[in-house]
């Protein structure tokens, strides 16, 4: 006969869950709260209830800019990295490249190391062989960070997958690529969506690999966040960063209507 939990362990852990709770919900209610402040500088709580600082955001042009630079960025990035990320990820999984275990474990790397050292290798690599940095090279850099999520949740689907219902496809006279696209590729979407889920951000909210990639006159939201921070902080960052965690919350809310999270973390 299982023993109940004893009852100090069931408080302790459900204390334990609150305060992971709020560690990680307090600083977003904390620069949500600053974005609605009507004063001129950074406080909490906010000195009364303004959008003055979202519609700064909204009229200024650099902010504007820089967001519609990270979206041309990062939806790309998004694209390449489902596409190529999927196809890396089923070869993986078929054991069809030579050292597949080596090579699975290499994409590791760029989720192991440190941005900084991944941004300063490729700005070296990059300045020697090719030249001069550019929008390019960001969207090479972004694509090397972003890779290893679609690969790694495109594994975790195929795991779990049914192998017999391609066999079974090519059982009926489907050709390999048919049985691919009509068996294969549909049962790795809940991968795929959350790999490209992760890409996207990733693209997006990247600023230290953007740093060092990036050209003078190319400036992401990350990187404007960074210098307004340096030079001249005002709640204008609160804003722009409240928006950027509503733009999170609408991917997740796409995902779940697309294919559902529980489908998408199986």
């Amino acid at each position: 006969m299982v023993e109940a939990t004893p009852r100090w362990i069931a408080v302790a852990t459900a204390i334990l869950l609150v305060l992971a709770v709020v560690f990680l919900i307090a600083p977003l209610l904390v620069v949500i709260g600053v974005s609605f402040t009507a004063g001129d500088y950074i406080s909490f709580p906010p000195q009364g209830l303004s959008l003055r600082w979202y519609i700064r955001v909204l009229a200024e042009g650099r902010y504007t800019a820089a967001a519609l630079t990270s979206l041309a960025i990062a939806v790309p990035v998004t694209l390449a990295a489902a596409v190529l990320g999927a196809g890396t990820a089923i070869a993986l999984h078929r054991r069809l490249l030579p050292g597949s275990g080596l090579i699975s474990g290499l994409f590791l790397a760029p989720i192991v190391l440190p941005s900084i050292i991944l941004g300063l290798g490729l700005l070296m690599l990059w300045s020697r062989s090719i030249g001069p940095t550019s929008l390019l090279t960001i969207f090479i850099g972004h694509l090397v960070l972003a890779l290893p999520y679609v690969i790694r949740t495109t594994l975790a689907v195929l795991t779990t997958s049914d192998t017999f219902l391609e066999e079974a496809a090519r059982t009926m006279g489907a050709g390999p690529w048919r049985s691919l696209w009509r068996v294969t590729v549909p049962q790795c979407l809940p991968g795929i969506a959350a790999g490209a889920f992760f890409a996207f951000n990733i693209s997006f909210d990247e600023a230290v690999v953007s740093l060092f990639l990036r050209s003078p006159e190319v400036v992401t939201l990350p990187i404007q966040i960074y210098t307004q921070l340096e030079f001249s902080p005002d709640p204008s960052i609160a804003a722009v960063s409240s928006l950027m965690i509503g733009l999170t919350i609408v991917l997740i809310v796409l995902i779940e209507r697309a294919i559902g999270l529980q489908n998408v973390t199986e």
